[in-house]
């Protein structure tokens, strides 16, 4: 038989033919074997939604280490987007946040109320101290006049979500939830959280009603948790959602944060919010023809770095424990409530070792006890030690003698008798003291806390020299340091026209002795009696020593000491306030307290008048003070110590003896050597 011949177009058609074919068999292959699954994965779904998660807070540590804030697991349950009845269904959503709510609330257990409005004698009213979220609510979320009243809202609130069928409280407490979800945008990307830290019981309720709860689901999240909540309230600080002002402020400085996230709200918490704040991570949810709803993590989020604190944990414990109960001890013979601050600073880099103020609070129940606490009297919310003011009585002293022997008003050799009474102007002025010697020279003078050697003194000065020294100490301004604190003020005829008061020329020689119009607060005086132990150096005061990543192996930020003024004044003029400042806690008033101290410690203590209306008459009291700093010859630490109520100055020289105990006796060197990008 005779073989049929190909042409050669014929024969390029069928190599052509069979290359095409080789080609579509192969991709044939890769798509339906080698590349299946995610094929078919594509052609199910019907969206992908991208979620950023914020990764954990990093963690607060004392100097040493030790951990102050950390992060525990607990559940919040959240309304899942993906599941949740759509905004359609009102009456679903309504029923399911109805039954919520009344399991919680069965259980005696708190959820996420946010409404600025509140149900008074069978009226709906404003929540008080709410003007920005009624301002937002009134004329962001329901678009209405800006003079909208609290039943215009839920009347438009009752419409918006078809709760009409409720009673007025029930209604109000789901129209909170259903505000809350508009608030952050409840979507895919912004779940919304119902409540936080969860029992465990009641997440197994939920999980096994979970046919009627649909789209309530449980999320693992990292609360807050502190070692010990009483020991650093008002430094540590707290974390809460953001507010609109504050998502608001940080979008305008270009910072990302989603409407529902956690942020520091103030102490070290809301300062350090750059470092503690964790990095996001990228959640994608695929959804197929089917229903079928998938997550996995594109960006796993991070933990925000570590934050050490200058603060000794276990020097802030006695510290507060000194303090407590010194000044309760003062209760009989005060008229006052005790309350008062305690604030210690190393005199050799301006780190604040210790910082309390009296009374306190327990910060791990902030939320719970918040109402209460802001009722108070002796207001224990706030942060005495840097928020603040008092006339700082004799302890401004060692100030007035620094700015005489500058000046040359005075030497050391320049002598004044106390006479008891002084006359200026045809004004008595007086010395309350019991002289052990009549006529002094500066350094006794500091000792005895002589009124009249330092009216003496001022006569020669004015007032704008004096401020001029106070103020190169760092008193009557900001010291700069990490938390919020008070300016305080400086005396002065500017200052008394502010008040619509006329300067008197008698103003100057109170001032000198601390009983004028200037206000300083006890971390501006702490700092200021470092700058005299030192030798004239002053610090910039602080509380973070140091940043680290959160697996320790990176030093993110290094904060040592800063120089803010080199003073310049002489060494023989320091010496001189040295010398006086060394016989209070030698041979002074500070000496009983001090005497069997393992160290010599050098203070000066202070007393200031106050009128206060107690039980509705006025009545004039006083503030008590000590700056001290320890060893007299070789200073390591300055402690400053306020007490509102008390009878002296030389009441509080206890107190300072039992830190100063503790701190040279069993504590030892802070600065023990340690291996870099390690923790002791």
């Amino acid at each position: 038989m005779q073989k049929k011949k190909y042409s050669p177009r014929g024969i390029c058609v069928i190599a052509i033919f069979s290359v095409i074919s080789l080609v579509f068999l192969g991709s044939l292959f890769k798509i339906q074997v080698i590349d299946g699954k995610e094929y078919a994965a594509a052609g199910n779904a019907i969206s992908v939604k991208t979620v950023k998660v914020e990764g954990a807070r990093g963690e607060i540590l004392d100097r040493n280490g030790f951990p102050l804030v950390t992060n525990r697991q607990g559940n919040s349950i959240i309304f899942d987007y993906a599941y949740f009845p759509s905004a359609k269904e009102n009456s679903k959503r309504n029923t399911i946040i109805k039954t919520l709510i009344e399991l919680f609330e069965s259980e005696g257990l708190e959820w996420i109320d946010s409404l600025p409005i509140a149900v008074q004698n069978g009226e709906f009213v404003f929540a008080e101290d709410r003007e920005k979220d009624i301002d937002e609510l009134r004329t962001e979320i329901l678009e209405l006049n800006a003079y909208a009243t609290a039943q215009n809202c839920m009347d438009a609130l009752i419409e918006t979500y078809e709760l009409e069928e409720y009673e007025p409280a029930v209604a109000r407490k789901i129209a909170s939830v259903r505000y809350g979800m508009r608030r952050v945008a409840f979507s895919y990307s912004s779940p919304y959280t119902f409540a936080d830290d969860v029992p465990v019981d009641i997440v197994a309720k939920i999980k096994e009603n979970s046919y009627f709860f649909i789209g309530v689901d449980v999320e693992v999240v990292p609360y807050r948790e502190y070692s010990d909540g009483e020991l650093l309230p008002h430094i540590l600080g707290r974390v809460g959602l953001i507010s609109a002002e504050e998502y608001a402020e940080k979008k305008e400085k270009g910072e990302s944060y989603a409407l529902n996230a956690t942020i520091g709200k103030d102490g070290i918490e809301g300062a350090m919010e750059s470092y503690l704040r964790g990095s996001t991570g990228i959640k994608t949810i695929s959804s197929d023809a089917d229903g079928n709803i998938t997550t996995d993590y594109a960006v796993d989020p991070t933990q925000g770095n570590t934050v050490v604190l200058t603060i000794s944990k276990d020097l802030q414990e006695v510290a507060k424990e000194a303090l407590s109960t010194g000044l309760e001890a003062l209760r009989e013979d005060s008229m006052v409530d005790p309350a008062g601050a305690i604030i210690i600073e190393d005199v050799t880099n301006g780190e604040i070792l210790t910082s309390y103020s009296y009374p306190g609070y327990d910060i791990s129940n902030f939320s719970k006890d918040y109402e209460e606490l802001s009722r108070m009297s002796n207001a224990p919310l706030w942060n005495r030690a840097l928020m603040s003011t008092y006339s700082p009585g004799s302890t401004f002293k060692p100030c007035m003698a620094t700015a005489a022997l500058e000046e040359g008003v005075i030497t050391g050799e320049t002598y004044y008798r106390c006479t008891r009474i002084h006359t200026y102007l045809h004004h008595n002025f007086q010395c309350l003291q019991q002289h052990k010697h009549l006529t002094m020279n500066v350094v006794s003078a500091i000792n005895e806390s002589c009124n009249i050697f330092f009216y003496n003194v001022a006569e020669n000065m004015d007032i704008d020299k004096i401020n001029e020294y106070a103020s190169i100490y760092g008193l009557g301004a900001k010291t700069g340091i990490e938390l919020p604190e008070a300016t305080g003020t400086l005396d002065s005829p500017e200052y008394r026209a502010s008040l619509n008061q006329t300067w008197q020329p008698g103003f100057t020689l109170q001032n000198a002795i601390g009983n004028g119009g200037s206000m300083f607060s006890p971390v501006q005086l702490v700092n200021y009696c470092a700058t005299i132990a030192n030798g004239g150096t002053r610090y910039q005061p602080h509380f973070i020593k140091t940043v680290k990543s959160a697996d320790y192996s990176e030093t993110v930020l290094e904060n040592g000491a800063e120089v803010v003024l080199e003073t310049g004044f002489s060494k023989r003029t320091l010496s001189l306030v040295q010398q006086g400042m060394i016989q209070v806690g030698t041979i002074g008033y500070c000496s009983n307290a001090f005497k069997n101290l393992p160290v010599k410690a050098a203070a000066k203590t202070g007393t200031s008048q106050v009128d206060r209306v107690i039980n509705g008459v006025k009545v004039t009291t006083n503030n008590g003070f000590l700056i001290t700093y320890a060893p007299a010859d070789n200073p390591q630490i300055a402690v400053c110590i306020a007490a509102e109520g008390a009878g002296s100055g030389s009441s509080l020289a206890p107190i300072a003896a039992k830190v100063y105990d503790y701190y040279f006796n069993e504590m030892g060197s802070f600065d023990a050597p340690q291996n870099e990008n390690e923790l002791l």
